[in-house]
């Protein structure tokens, strides 16, 4: 079952296109606990390797898949239940533009005001 209704074009050259998103949540198969090492595709500066039970460092790699990433990205790094759990802070850690086109093909992200 597909979560949202398709988005028709990125509204950002800063934002992913529609078609990079995975159709559903439950795709976001990513790890849940331990150290990750991002690509450089994703991480070309600074830290790459994130322990996912610090939760900064949690947060900072999903920022980092979320403005870098492309749908294996999505589907390799980010969890769901992590994404749903956490989007209340991160979503105020991404621009306008990636935080709207999440929320608009997974209404279970957007703000309980605004669902």
């Amino acid at each position: 079952m597909v979560e949202g209704t398709p988005v028709a074009v990125a509204s950002s050259r800063w934002a992913p296109a529609a078609d990079q998103l995975p159709h559903d949540l439950v795709e976001l198969t990513g790890p849940v606990h331990g150290a990750v090492t991002l690509p450089l595709h994703l991480a070309w500066s600074g830290l790459r390797t994130f322990d996912l039970g610090d939760e900064k460092l949690l947060l900072g790699m999903y920022r980092i898949v979320l403005l870098n990433g492309h749908r294996e990205d999505y589907t390799r790094y980010l969890d769901a239940n992590l994404l749903v759990d956490h989007w209340p802070v991160l979503r105020k850690m991404l621009g306008r533009s990636v935080r709207g086109v999440w929320e608009e093909r997974f209404p279970r992200l957007r703000p309980a005001a605004a669902a």
